[in-house]
C-alpha cells in the first residue's frame, strides 16, 4: 500500500469512528510504529487530524463553536447545490414542509420556489426570505418566532410554542454533525430544543448534510440517526460511512453519485 492509499485509509477510519490508536492501525495495516505516526503528522499538519497521546481524533470545532451563517455559506457550495437538488424531487406539490435553519436548508428552499401550492414552516430568516422574495401567492410561509441565534435561527420558548401546536407532511433538516453515538447535533442549545421540536411535528424527516458532516459532534443531539427518513448528502463521504449510514436511517441518497443521476432522470 502506498503512503498516499495508507493515509486516505487511516482518514477514512478516523472520521468514520472519531478516533483510531497507533496501536491498532500498525496491527490492522500491517506497518511500524514509526511509519504510523509519521503518516498522523502529516495529515495533522494539513489540518485533516488532530494527534493525540497515542493516536489521533477528528479536526474541527469544538461541540459549541457555531459558525454565523454568511461564514457557512461559502463552505461546500457544489455539495449543498447537488443535495438541495435532489432533495427537492422528494417534496410533493400541496403539502407542507418544515426548514429548519442553515446554509443547506437555505440552497434547498431555492430549488422549493418552483413547487406549487405549498405550506412552509421555518424558523429561519434566510430561508423565509428566499420565499419572499419568490413571491408566490400559490405558496403559504410561516415563519415562528424567537431569539435570533448566529445562524439566523429563531430558537427558544416562543419558536417552541408555536412548533407544538402544528402538523407537516415533511421535515427538511439541517444538522452540524452526524455521528454512529450522538446522531444529528448542533451546538446550540437553544436550537437544538426548537429543532426536536419539528422533528416531533413531522410525520417524515429528511435530513440534508454534506460528507464534512460526519464525526462531526455538537453538544446537543437532535434526533438519532435510525429516526431519519432519508439522509441527502454528496459522494464525498467515504463508502465505510456511507454503510454505516445506511444501515442506520431509512434510505441514504448520494447525490451526484451515478445511480441517483439516473433515478432522478428517470422520475423526470
Amino acid at each position: 500500500m502506498l503512503a498516499q492509499q495508507r493515509q486516505q485509509a487511516i482518514l477514512e477510519r478516523v472520521r468514520r469512528t472519531g478516533g483510531v490508536r497507533v496501536a491498532d492501525l500498525v496491527r490492522d495495516l500491517g506497518v511500524s510504529d514509526m511509519t504510523i505516526r509519521r503518516d498522523l503528522e502529516v495529515l495533522a499538519e494539513r489540518g485533516l487530524l488532530e494527534k493525540v497521546h497515542g493516536g489521533a481524533t477528528v479536526a474541527g470545532p469544538g461541540s459549541t463553536e457555531e459558525p454565523g451563517f454568511a461564514a457557512k455559506s461559502v463552505r461546500q457550495q457544489q455539495e449543498k447545490e447537488a443535495i438541495a437538488r435532489h432533495a427537492a424531487h422528494l417534496i410533493r406539490p400541496g403539502s407542507s414542509v418544515a426548514l429548519s435553519a442553515g446554509t443547506t436548508t437555505w440552497t434547498f428552499a431555492h430549488h422549493l420556489v418552483d413547487v406549487p401550492e405549498l405550506t412552509v414552516i421555518t424558523n429561519s430568516l434566510q430561508v423565509a426570505d428566499v420565499f419572499h422574495r419568490a413571491g408566490r401567492p400559490d405558496q403559504t410561509i410561516i415563519l415562528v418566532g424567537g431569539v435570533r441565534t448566529p445562524s439566523d435561527a429563531l430558537v427558544g420558548p416562543v419558536a417552541v410554542a408555536a412548533i407544538r401546536s402544528l402538523n407537516v407532511d415533511v421535515l427538511v433538516l439541517g444538522v452540524h454533525g452526524m455521528s454512529l453515538r450522538a446522531g444529528f447535533t448542533t451546538p446550540n442549545l437553544l436550537e437544538a430544543e426548537t429543532d426536536r421540536e419539528l422533528v416531533a411535528a413531522a410525520q417524515q424527516l429528511v435530513v440534508l448534510a454534506d460528507h464534512t458532516k460526519w464525526g462531526t459532534i455538537g453538544i446537543s443531539s437532535i434526533a438519532r440517526l435510525d429516526q431519519a427518513h432519508v439522509v441527502v448528502t454528496d459522494t464525498g463521504l467515504p463508502e465505510p460511512a456511507r454503510a454505516e449510514l445506511a444501515d442506520q436511517v431509512g434510505e441514504l441518497i448520494v447525490a451526484g453519485s451515478a445511480q441517483n443521476e439516473v433515478a432522478q432522470k428517470e422520475a423526470l
